[in-house]
């Protein structure tokens, strides 16, 4: 192991969604620990400006417009990222969004599109940086990091949003079985199930009567910001965590453990 087990130089993290909130907040803590991204996102323009300011680091940060929820457009993105990167040694499904609704009201127009993104779209993350992993593997170059972005509906039930409980809930599932399957090759995998985190997703800032509401129900006592997951992105994706798989990680201020 490394002096600095938390060091990533040398190591390439491709995140889906990272334009903004907490793929952003993922990519800056890589960048800071001196590792290199490649950053995916729908909207070309957002995708500049987020590389712009993560290269100001001084690592390397390439970017693409994927719609994850398209296969072809991952596998596509997948090989000009490492061809133009040369490897890839961290991959993160971020990507995601959420719609309200009732269960007994929701259409399966809008179960299905959520969970093509949300479900879906990082299997294909998943299973591409996977199959990525294996094949250096195979040239003697073992070793990787599958995260996937989970939340606390992956274990408490929240009105209007069961259908992002269940893609993250499916997604948990494959984690566990991706750290099964691939753990021979010293590929591990992992999910980091955020609380209630001050992004573009979330209907309310934490300034708000809502916002304030739910920050007395967190025994840390506010809601968190994307900067408060970057560490443990760091952690899952450097030496410090070569013995950790198969985990579900809660990052939460603490909400989970007061039944909210």
């Amino acid at each position: 192991m490394p002096t600095n087990p938390f060091d990533l130089s040398g190591k390439v993290a491709l995140i889906t969604g990272a334009n903004s909130g907490i793929g952003y907040g993922f990519a800056e803590a890589i960048a800071g620990s001196g590792g290199d991204l490649v950053i995916w996102g729908r909207r070309a323009d957002r995708n500049q400006q987020a590389a712009e300011h993560l290269a100001a680091r001084g690592g390397r940060v390439i970017h693409d417009a994927i719609d994850v929820a398209d296969e072809d457009a991952q596998i596509r993105g997948f090989e000009r990222a490492i061809s133009e990167m040369g490897r890839i040694d961290c991959v993160i499904a971020n990507a995601g969004f959420v719609t309200g609704s009732l269960m007994v009201d929701m259409s399966i127009k809008q179960y299905e599109e959520l969970n093509r993104v949300a479900q879906l779209g990082a299997f294909v993350t998943l299973r591409e940086g996977a199959k990525h992993m294996l094949q250096r593997s195979q040239d003697g170059d073992p070793g990787g990091s599958l995260i996937a972005t989970g939340s606390l509906t992956n274990f408490i039930a929240t009105a209007a949003v069961g259908h992002y409980a269940a893609a993250k809930s499916a997604v948990g599932a494959m984690i566990r079985n991706f750290a099964l399957e691939l753990g021979p090759h010293g590929i591990r995998a992992n999910m980091i199930c955020a609380g209630l985190i001050s992004t573009e997703m979330l209907p309310f800032g934490p300034e708000s009567a809502p916002g304030q509401a739910a920050a007395g129900q967190i025994p840390l006592g506010r809601m968190g910001e994307p900067a408060d997951l970057g560490g443990m992105a760091v952690y899952l994706m450097s030496d410090a965590s070569r013995y950790h798989s198969g985990d579900t990680i809660t990052v939460d201020g603490g909400r989970r453990i007061n039944g909210m």
